[in-house]
């Protein structure tokens, strides 16, 4: 990732999108939901509120640069540090990057907004949409996904095969597990009910195999994951990366593994998840953590933003 990019991280290796250059349209952490499996850290308020979190015009003049200077990558992908479909000018970002470039744009979203029509035509023109799809029924959906309180799994449900009729690109759906919150024989025939009515072009099947903050994101094995995949229909996939697994789950542990790698030397954003073998937003997750208690500092060096301890 450049050092000077402020809304753009990678290109970086996806499981699911091959390289993927991310962009971040919203705030840290500004999201509809609070996913007890998330990798960013502390829990924070939820929204609904959709409004203009950056400037677009911003984000467009630095993917322009980037693609400039010859962009290698699979999927232009609006994802990030919080749900996408918050900001109220994600069409506006498609249309225009449709228009200077022919690398196909992927929505990583969580689906809470797609009850919305405006948010439904918002993501019309993207190639790829990926929504997430962790519960069956409502009781576990407020458990696994911690939703607004305006948000529940009949409007998530609702949103979803209404976008099914009206979108003709492909739809990814995202299905969370965390070993006994949402893996019942019971969870399991409910959530493959409601694939059926959305249709999905493909389902990805996903577990906890990086560092989350909240000790009931339990992930699984890969041989129960195998076993759940054949109860879900067709076209179902693993994503879950168990190569990628890095020691213990709690969030003060791996902060302690960052803050252990800066006290040897300063690194980089880009050093730190090669070293640790994090994603980038894992890392920033981290780095703010630090950066807000005062444990850590940074500096710039030949134009590469370094972390130190203090």
């Amino acid at each position: 990732m450049d050092d000077k990019s402020q809304y753009l991280f990678g290109p970086v290796p996806s499981r699911r999108l091959g390289r993927s250059l991310g962009v971040d349209i919203v705030g840290f952490k500004t999201c509809s939901q609070n996913c007890i499996y998330c990798q960013l850290g502390i829990d924070a308020e939820t929204t609904t509120e959709r409004k203009p979190y950056v400037e677009i015009d911003a984000v467009i003049a630095e993917l322009a640069g980037r693609i400039k200077t010859g962009l290698n990558a699979d999927y232009i992908t609006l994802s990030g540090s919080g749900e996408p479909t918050l900001n109220s000018q994600i069409g506006n970002l498609i249309r225009q990057l449709k228009n200077i470039s022919t690398i196909p744009v992927a929505v990583i979203t969580n689906g809470t907004l797609l009850n919305d029509p405006a948010v439904r035509k918002d993501l019309i023109d993207a190639d790829l949409v990926l929504p997430s799809l962790d519960a069956g029924d409502e009781e576990t959906f407020r458990k696994i996904n911690c939703p607004h309180v305006e948000v529940s799994l009949g409007s998530l449900v609702e949103g979803l095969c209404k976008f099914r009729t009206e979108y003709d690109g492909e739809i990814w759906l995202e299905v969370f597990l965390c070993e006994g919150v949402n893996t019942s024989s019971d969870q399991i025939a409910r959530i493959a009910e409601i694939i059926e009515r959305v249709k999905p072009d493909k389902i990805q099947l996903n577990t906890a195999v990086r560092p989350v903050v909240h000790h009931h994101a339990v992930r699984l094995d890969q041989d129960h994951l195998v076993e759940i995949a054949g109860k879900l229909g067709e076209n179902v996939e693993i994503i879950a990366d168990f190569s990628r697994i890095i020691g213990p789950k709690d969030d003060e542990c791996n902060s302690d593994l960052v803050l252990n790698m800066l006290k040897r030397r300063p690194c980089s954003i880009d050093d730190i998840c090669r070293g640790l073998s994090i994603s980038h937003s894992t890392a920033r997750g981290y780095i703010k953590t630090l950066l807000d208690k005062g444990i850590i500092g940074e500096k710039k060096l030949s134009g590469v933003l370094f972390f130190e301890s203090k």
